[in-house]
């Protein structure tokens, strides 16, 4: 098959280019609408093409991906990243974003252990005394 001929589901292409560990989480995450083809929402079975534009979100990650080669088969990673290539503009956002992340986690604390029975006592007292100041 020569390579303007090949035809590849968007499905197979992101396995193959390694965003998805398994085909049924590509299918899902299609499936979801957290992946975007030429900014629609797609199907599964949609033939990926060269020079298509992927919008990818991943866990708290946007990517924005130009196709520049179709694959079958899952190879390496560096094999993988040269099916496609980010855009500048959403490198620089993801790294914003990481960076914003980064300064603001102290603002979510994330607690070790469920509240005991003298710690929710606490809460509700809490919760009771700031309820009745704000009326």
């Amino acid at each position: 098959m020569t390579e303007p001929e090949k035809k590849i589901r968007l499905d197979k292409w992101l396995w193959a280019a390694r965003f998805y560990k398994t085909r049924a989480t590509a299918k899902s995450a299609i499936e979801g609408g957290k992946v975007q083809y030429n900014d629609q929402r797609c199907k599964v079975s949609k033939l990926v093409e060269l020079g298509a534009t992927l919008k990818i979100r991943q866990g708290f990650d946007d990517k924005v991906v130009e196709v520049k080669a179709l694959s079958e088969q899952r190879r390496g990673a560096p094999e993988a990243a040269l099916l496609y290539e980010e855009t500048a503009a959403s490198i620089k956002r993801r790294m914003d974003e990481t960076e914003r992340r980064r300064k603001f986690k102290h603002a979510n604390p994330i607690f070790d252990h469920k509240p005991n029975k003298k710690e929710r006592r606490q809460i509700h007292h809490f919760n009771e005394v700031n309820s009745e100041s704000g009326e």
